[in-house]
Order: structure tokens, then sequence, then C-alpha cells
């Protein structure tokens, strides 16, 4: 389990750990002409209804586990007579070279895994979203409904920084959840954590929004705080309001015994909606950049203070910033070291938390209004937003929806009756790429750019590859059912 020491308070230490056992901006169930429009949460003031929410979020939580194979791995370890005893000879009589500090590789056996976690159904067609944690390693994904149905589930796209994960499986009509705006999200507001802990499968909890816009470190920033009991294996669940509609993705607990102790934490879904919309069109989450290191302005200040310094920066509120990036999006507008941000496109931000939130949501190339201060006078300037390698370019990393086709290992049968070894079935072409370029059902794909194609993983891995090379082209070889052999060339680009 992934443990992860942060500093609440000055006064307090505990440890935030990621649940699990061992943006999307237009999904179907945020699209308003959905038959499922987006929703809020009830009047305030008014009497809630747990159970509505309960009844509407449970269909869309599923059961996730995580299964990793044993596997052969090379390991160093030391022997501390290497040395000491090392062959004088060369080894001409057996032994070890000397001189390499005792260190020796070995194989071993690594023991087969399983973990559990929770993920969210987006869309009717089968998207999920859950954390990268849950699904990090996996050789496996099998996915159960809250129907007890069950499916084999694939790696869409994945996200270490955000700590969040795209996965497929292969369903029609499925009860996508219904997605609010966390930015709507109000504190003190009555929430439900829906997910499968400690292997309770279909477990609701229930709670107050805690605080919003909380740092937590390791990437993982902006979370929704709640007193809803989450625990293990909540990990990729749902964070919902009092209808029912999903407001973030649970995803850690601050707890110093591994279980609830009232601080749990989830990653809100406007940052949610970005990576998955990223995830879906480019493969990869674009992030941008803006520049600067710094700190909340109260923060900064209270240092100052405890050094004997007295600073009046004509505001308490704000981002202080201690430093601008070299060539960053910041020091080509202008800011320098000692500003003070207060808005960004006209939103206040009085946190970093708010400000990381606000550039979660916006790619390389974009660009932001900044409102800030400078030795107590007003300023404004407006940034182009730029990625960690400091330029302007989107990355696409193609996904293997972009062929248009579905895909199976073939038989036994089939390797018996054609003499082949291994390859990948299309069992179903429609539009997209495979059909642009000629590739017809039934087609056994054994090579794809000299590489062999064993199985989906092998066929999506080659994608993935060939779509961020400098010619983005699948060279396809394979038989037809006849034992033919067949050539195309798939281009991944459009024209």
């Amino acid at each position: 389990m992934k443990k992860i020491i942060n500093v609440a308070t000055p006064a307090v230490c505990a440890v935030a750990l990621v649940l699990s056992v061992a943006a999307f901006t237009s999904t179907n169930a945020a699209n308003p002409s959905s038959p499922n429009p987006v929703v809020s949460s009830a009047p305030a003031g008014q009497p809630v209804d747990l159970t509505y929410a309960a009844e509407k979020a449970l269909p869309s939580v599923v059961y996730i586990k995580n299964t990793q194979n044993s596997k052969v791995q090379t390991v160093e370890y030391s022997d501390p007579f290497e040395d000491f005893f090392s062959d004088p000879f060369g080894g001409f009589f057996g032994r070890g070279q000397g001189g390499n500090n005792g260190r020796r590789q070995r194989q071993i056996q690594t023991p087969k895994r399983v973990g559990a976690g929770s993920g969210v159904i987006i869309s009717a067609d089968g998207y999920i979203v859950t954390n990268n944690h849950v699904v990090d390693g996996a050789d496996e994904l099998m996915v159960t409904l809250n129907d007890n149905k069950e499916y084999s589930a694939r790696i869409i796209g994945a996200d270490a920084t955000t700590d969040l994960a795209l996965i497929k499986i292969d369903g029609k009509n499925l009860p996508a959840i219904q997605i609010a705006n966390s930015d709507d999200v109000k504190i003190g507001e009555w929430v439900l954590a829906v997910g499968n802990p400690l292997g309770l499968n279909n477990t609701v909890t229930a709670g107050i929004v805690s605080a919003k816009a909380r740092s937590m470190g390791q990437g993982v920033s902006s979370m929704i705080q709640t007193d809803a009991a989450i625990n293990q294996g909540n990990s990729g669940g749902a964070l919902v309001n009092t209808n029912g509609a999903l407001i973030g993705i649970n995803a850690m607990i601050y707890s110093q015994t591994g279980s609830n102790i009232g601080y749990g934490f989830a990653i809100p879904t406007t940052i949610m909606n970005k990576v998955v919309d990223d995830i879906k069109k480019y493969g990869n989450v674009q992030r941008a950049m803006i520049g600067i290191k710094g700190s909340d302005v109260n923060v900064y200040v209270d240092s100052e203070k405890e050094k004997g310094n007295e600073v009046d920066l004509g505001t308490m509120e704000g981002i202080y910033i201690a430093e601008v990036v070299e060539d960053g999006a910041a020091a080509d507008a202008g800011l320098k070291k000692d500003d003070v941000i207060t808005h960004i496109d006209g939103q206040k931000v009085t946190k970093f938390g708010e400000l990381q939130n606000i550039i979660a949501q916006k790619r390389p190339g974009d660009k932001i209004t900044v409102n800030y201060l400078r030795n107590k006078s007003k300023k404004s300037a407006t940034l182009t937003l730029k990625n960690e390698q400091g330029n302007t370019k989107v990355v696409k990393n193609a996904d293997l929806d972009v062929l248009g086709g579905n895909f199976r290992a073939i038989t036994d049968a089939q390797k018996e009756q054609l003499n082949i070894g291994y390859g990948l079935e299309v069992i179903k072409v429609s539009g997209g790429k495979l059909k642009d370029a000629g590739v017809p059902k039934g087609f056994i794909i054994q090579r794809v750019n000299d590489k062999s194609i064993k199985s989906i993983d092998d066929m999506q891995n080659a994608v993935k590859e060939a779509s961020t090379s400098k010619e983005p082209v699948l060279y396809v070889q394979g038989i037809y059912p006849t034992g033919k052999k067949g050539y195309f060339a798939v281009p991944l680009e459009n024209d």
C-alpha cells in the first residue's frame, strides 16, 4: 500500500493512504442533451433524503479486481565473501569475478498478487474512471457491476500525477452516473461515499464536505475533503451529492492507523473531466504549467514573522510567488518574485489548491488572465501556459479505439488449422482506421511494425508507440482465414 507522509498543520502530522486493498468535459452523463442532465445538491435548508442519492449512485459504482501474475525477476543480492575470497585467476576455477563490492544477481519467482478497488461508470458504452493506483501493474482487470455481472477490462490510459485512470469494458446501456460540477460544491453539504471498502461490496457511507482545494502533495492537488467514512477498497469509488450526482473520485484517507478517522479525500470532477477528456483525445494528459513556485500568502507571512521579519504584501489572501521558473509562462508575461496572484480569469484565488484546480483544467497553449499585486499595486497580465518541456505543443498518444475494430486472440483450432503459433483476429470492423486501410473482418494480425502481436495489450502498445513516433503508421502483417498472407499500412493521423 502506498503511503504519503504529509503535514496537515504545523502541529499535526498524519499519514495519507491510498485506498486500494493490495477532463472528460462532455461525458455521456454530463451532456446537457442527455436524458440524464447534471444535477446539483438539494436546496439549502431542505430535508435531505440520502436514500435517493444511494439508489441513484449504487448501480454506477463497480468493483475492480487487479491481478498481477507470477513473474521471473532478476534481483541483486550481496555476497559478503565475494571480494574477500575473490579469485586471483579471474574466475578460471569457477568463482565469480572480484571487485564488484559483493553484488551478484539471481532470478526469483514473484508470487501472484491480487488487489481490489472501486470504479465509476461514466458512459453507457463502458468507460469507467478509477484511481491509477487501483489498476497500476495489472496483468488482468476484472470488473463486477452492482448486479454481479462480470467483465474483463482494459486500461485506456492512466495518470500517476492526478492518480486517475480510464478503463473500458465491452458493455452497452450501462448505468452511467450523472456528473455534477465540483466547483459548485459547498462546504458543509451532505455527501455519500460509494464503494467497496474492506471487501464489503456496494457500501454507502454519509458525511459532509469538510473542506475544498486541499493540496495533498505527491502531485494530487485541490481535493475535496469529507468526513464520510472511507477505507481500503474505496479507492476509485464515487463521492456524490444528495441527488446522486458525482462530485469526486475517492482517492485517499488521512490516518495514523490505516483505517478511517474522519478524513477522506476525493479528486474533484473538474479535474477528472479534463484528465478523461485528454486520455480519450490524446492518449495522455496534456499538463499545463504556469511556471511559478510559491505558497499561500498567509503561510508566507506567518513564516516570515517567525523569523522576526515584518511583511506587508497589501493582502492576506492569494498566492505569493517565491520563484519564477526561467522561460516559463509567468516569466514570459513579466511576473516576478514577491508578486501576489489574486485572480485568474476573474476568479478569486485565496490559496494554492484553488490555483492548482484552475490550472489542472487547462492545456498547453491555453491563455489565462492573471491579476496580481506588485508592491501593493494592482496589475494584470495574459499568460500562455506551457507544457513541462517549455513549449505549447500537444503530444498525442492514440488509443486502440482509433482503429475502430474488435479483436481476440486466436483459438487453438485456428493455430492448428493455419499452422501458426499466435495472432490477433479482427472480429469486427466499424468506422475507423482499419476500415480506411481496408483491413477486413477475420484477418489475423501477427506482426505490427515488426513486433509480434499475441494479445490485445500487444496491439494497444503498438498503437501507442506508433502514434508518438515520427511516422505514425502501423505496418500490419498477417494472414487471411484462407491461409493467404496479407499486408496493410494503417495511418494513425488524419490527412
